[in-house]
């Protein structure tokens, strides 16, 4: 053997061995949250919004109490960022995570509170083990706030900077329109392209919710009404997303009634206690047939 390779490998034998980080999917990572679907819908379906979050009384100790806020995305699609007054953001849709996103954003909150404000933080793709969201919060409903740029990224005055200027004008070109609904918690109508959908994040078990929907197939009370179609459905993070194709020209505020009246055809499904029958279970797998599921 040669004198360099013994060289190699007497310097690998004396390295210290890391542990290799195992990565685990958590398919429902906001279970427990009290707001469950909205945190879905700011995940998935939301292109701009924000929430202030309330740190635990743990955390509050050990790092004051600091404002926090929770936002549907950050610049390059950060997982967080520190202000220089202390202030942290952290962002929902980012490019790196692993399989339990709770876990992800709790150690990105937790690595933006050690960070020097206003420094860069750095965020592990994989945190291993440790504190997820439900651990680091104080939990209750998100006030969310929905905007129509991303204007609320910045400090006053940043936009007089060009290039600043330059990178928001193209991140809000980005967004579509979307409206948060108050038929229902965490249902949001959106305009894409020649044509507007209504999408929403159903809270209650999959099972359940799929048999509720497939009894309103049946019986051919899923549209949500005259020119809108039943497009099918999503699974994400362990809940059912339903999703309506709607007229284009059509206002937001115009189905705030047809999604209530929708909500309570679906109660009253969801309410049913007898099996389903021959057109409930061809309608159930039908809908099986046009779901996808996001991870």
């Amino acid at each position: 053997m040669s004198k360099r390779r013994k060289n190699q490998r007497a310097a690998a034998d004396t390295a210290p061995r890391r542990d290799k980080v195992r990565d685990i999917f958590v398919p429902r990572p906001f279970e427990g949250l009290v707001d469950e679907p909205e945190w879905i819908a700011l995940r998935e379906l939301v292109p701009a919004a924000s929430a202030p979050l309330r740190l635990s009384p743990a955390l509050v100790e050990e790092f004051g109490d600091r404002p926090v806020t929770l936002a549907t995305v950050l610049p390059m699609a950060a997982p967080a960022i520190t202000k220089p007054d202390g202030r942290v953001l952290i962002g929902l849709q980012r490019h790196q995570q692993s399989g339990d996103v709770s876990r992800d954003l709790a150690e990105a909150l937790l690595c933006a509170l050690r960070t020097e404000p206003g420094g860069q933080v750095a965020v592990p793709p994989l945190p291993g083990p440790g504190p997820r969201l439900q651990d680091v919060l104080v939990d209750g409903p998100l006030e969310i706030t929905m905007h129509d740029g991303f204007e609320f990224w910045l400090d006053p005055g940043a936009t007089d900077d060009p290039t600043v200027q330059a990178s928001l004008e193209r991140a809000n070109a980005a967004i579509y329109p979307t409206v948060r609904l108050t038929a229902a918690k965490a249902a949001y109508w959106c305009q894409v392209p020649e044509k507007a959908h209504v999408r929403w994040v159903l809270p209650d078990e999959e099972d359940a919710a799929l048999d509720a929907l497939a009894r309103l197939g049946a019986a051919g009370t899923l549209p949500l009404g005259e020119q809108t179609r039943f497009a099918g459905m999503f699974r994400a993070h362990g809940r059912l997303v339903p999703v309506w194709d709607l007229p284009e020209e059509t206002p937001a505020t115009d189905w705030e009634d047809p999604v209530a009246q929708f909500a309570k055809r679906y109660t009253e499904a969801l309410a049913a206690s007898d099996p389903l029958d021959a057109a409930g279970r061809r309608a159930r797998q039908g809908l099986l047939g046009r779901q996808l599921t996001l991870r």
